[in-house]
């Protein structure tokens, strides 16, 4: 998540206010445990999936959060910090398939990336069908990423932090022969995985399963479900939280540029660090408006008009909530709202609504 201790335990003010905007935060359910995902399996269900970092997912069913688990696998992780059930994406064909992939930390702090199927039931999964997909070391607690995506490709995204500590000591976000500090794209259409022949280290140096490269910790990115292109949201060290946007018609091989650059920041070295091959973030923000930014999604449901296009995504640590819009490469960013709450997460429900998640335990949806 890129939250460190003391970012983790700040408090902060429930109530919301309201920047240049209408919009508001519905509450939809409350008594969640640390959530840190919502998404939908886009099965016809319209049911919500949450993610909650103790090691359960939790189904959301006609406003109402269902009794039972979906899955619970609390005994195969250790929850604290920056460690626990972090991600889970359905696979595209979810309704035939049944088949869905999560990502969780073990009980030795390392990366797992498992499918899993659904039961007879819709509404459990069958805890015994785990098969895995990839485990990636990790040395230190912190920047594990975690989340999952599956693009229009139909392939398999994989963020990956750059192993922790601070200041990737390192050097994994810059090194192509370790899988940290990268986004990986994956074919799992066969298990374990197969290398999808066009990802852009493929017989060439670098490891095979890396798509971009040069990340911290992206916490949340999502994919435009109307173009396809892929927005990352990576958490800075001390100075700068920064949004990247890669067109659905990259052929991959980005350096985003950690640990050289923090933003548009030379970081390590402190000078003369850009050479010359590194994509900037499309924006960036200081620490005087936030500590540890949240990606969110592009709104492309019909209920908020105005935000149609919009990049929606937020603030851990101060609660803000902004909108982001590109015209070419100008990119203008708008605060919405000032929540108040530690913004964990965004997510879609089938119809492109935007439903956030309050790390204290509530589930919202964005209204006008």
């Amino acid at each position: 998540m890129g939250r460190n201790s003391l970012v983790l335990g700040m408090v902060l003010l429930a109530s919301c206010s309201f920047a240049a905007s209408n919009l508001k935060l519905q509450k939809v359910i409350d008594g969640l445990n640390n959530p840190l995902g919502i998404t939908s399996a886009m099965d016809g269900s319209n049911r919500l999936f949450v993610v909650q970092q103790v090691g359960l997912i939790r189904i959301v069913k006609n406003g109402k959060l269902v009794s039972e688990p979906f899955l619970d696998i609390r005994s195969l992780t250790r929850a604290g910090g920056e460690q626990g059930l972090l991600g889970l994406a359905f696979a595209p064909d979810y309704e035939k398939s049944g088949f869905f992939f999560v990502n969780y930390t073990d009980r030795n702090g390392n990366t797992q990336v498992v499918r899993y199927k659904v039961s007879k039931n819709p509404d459990v999964a069958d805890a015994k069908s785990a098969q895995k997909v990839i485990s990636v070391d990790q040395p230190y607690a912190n920047h594990n990423g975690g989340h999952l995506a599956f693009g229009k490709d139909g392939y398999l995204y994989i963020g990956l932090g750059d192993g922790g500590s601070g200041g990737d000591p390192q050097n994994h976000g810059q090194n192509l022969n370790s899988l940290l500090g990268k986004m990986l794209r994956l074919d799992v259409s066969a298990l374990p995985y197969k290398i999808p022949k066009d990802n852009p280290f493929v017989g060439k140096d670098g490891k095979d399963e890396i798509w971009a490269y040069g990340l911290r910790n992206p916490w949340r990115y999502s994919f435009d479900r109307q173009t396809g292109d892929l927005w990352i949201a990576d958490v800075g060290q001390n100075a700068l939280e920064e949004v990247n946007v890669q067109k659905a018609s990259s052929k991959g091989g980005e350096n985003y540029g950690w640990r050289l650059m923090e933003g548009t920041r030379c970081y390590n070295p402190s000078d003369n660090c850009d050479r010359g091959n590194l994509v900037k973030p499309v924006h960036e923000y200081p620490r005087s408006e936030g500590v540890s930014i949240t990606g969110g999604v592009v709104y492309r449901g019909k209920a908020i008009a105005d935000l149609k296009g919009t990049y929606l995504f937020g603030d851990f640590g101060t609660g803000k909530l902004w909108g982001l819009t590109l015209n070419g490469s100008k990119a203008s960013n708008k605060l919405l709202l000032d929540t108040g709450m530690q913004i964990s997460s965004f997510g879609e429900d089938e119809a492109g609504e935007v439903y956030i998640t309050d790390y204290s335990g509530t589930l919202y949806k964005l209204t006008d």
